[in-house]
């Protein structure tokens, strides 16, 4: 069994993006910067905004930080929205999600123009994604795909099934299997909550993407000698072992499941890392003008 270790990964991509951006500066190119909007206080929400800021430091972007609080209207977000597409300087920009019950996701995210979409959440860039044409890939599908070329895994004619179906993991990380690339070129199953006989299917899988945000749901006995496991969970769970009083868990009992593995990531250290760095690179991309001129 080997450790995909997407901390490591995502430190050397990290070190390209930098020396890259170095490159640009030195040549009077302009910075990438990138914006963020985050809406009240979620824990989870706030972690990951903080993380994104101070990654855009190391590899020398600029980053610029909107908040408002939870009680912000839809119409104020949507002028924000407008307001970030129509400013020249900033190359992309996410409005952090979830959002408050009042504010319509739909509509931000369509609202986004989608050539400063990083997110790659824009129905533009998620059609031409299913299409296998350039564009900007959603970032965390985007970082397990690295992962697994990195590693150099095989994925040619491989069965892989992906736990979960939501439009930010499951969905498009399956058609990014599906593709006539590598990593792809996988016959692909998506399983879900309605998917009466999972086990039955996951025993039948070479690679596994387990991402339905339910604690340590893969267990030994639904996965096969040397199959690969990508555990995209992280779900907060007490525990009395942590100064914080909770620790991440994933979709993986890990103890269990890895010993079958051929390769399997760890929660934390696996794909979260991944998934700030492919924002990063959707950026750069921005900001060279790469996908979009």
């Amino acid at each position: 069994m080997q450790l995909i270790d997407g901390k490591a990964v995502a430190a050397q991509i990290k070190k390209e993006i930098a020396e890259e951006v170095a490159k640009i500066k030195a040549n009077g190119g302009k910075t990438p910067h990138l914006a963020a909007v985050l809406v009240g206080h979620d824990g989870g929400s706030e972690t990951y905004v903080a993380n994104k800021v101070k990654a855009c430091e190391e590899v020398g972007f600029r980053s610029s930080l909107i908040r408002y609080e939870d009680d912000v209207t839809e119409e104020e977000l949507l002028a924000c929205v407008d307001r970030l597409n129509n400013d020249v300087d900033l190359d992309g920009f996410i409005v952090q999600l979830p959002l408050p019950k009042h504010i319509s996701e739909t509509k931000v995210t369509e609202a986004i123009d989608f050539r400063k979409d990083v997110d790659g959440f824009h129905p533009v860039n998620v059609g031409r994604m299913s299409l296998g044409m350039p564009c900007f890939l959603s970032a965390t599908p985007s970082g397990i795909v690295e992962l697994l070329r990195r590693y150099e895994i095989e994925t040619r004619g491989k069965h892989c099934v992906v736990l979960g179906r939501s439009n930010i993991v499951g969905k498009p990380v399956s058609m990014l299997m599906l593709q006539k690339a590598y990593p792809g070129d996988c016959t692909v199953t998506v399983c879900h909550s309605r998917t009466p006989n999972i086990k039955e299917i996951t025993l039948q899988a070479d690679i596994i993407i387990a991402a339905l945000g339910v604690p340590e749901f893969l267990k030994g006995d639904m996965v096969k000698e040397g199959a690969v496991v990508i555990d995209v969970g992280t779900t907060r769970v007490p525990s009395d072992k942590t100064k914080s009083g909770f620790k991440l868990t994933g979709d993986v009992l890990f103890d269990e499941v890895a010993p079958k593995c051929s390769y399997i990531t760890p929660v934390p250290g696996g794909v979260g890392p991944m998934t700030i760095v492919s924002l990063l690179k959707n950026t750069l991309l921005a900001g060279k003008k790469e996908i979009y001129r």
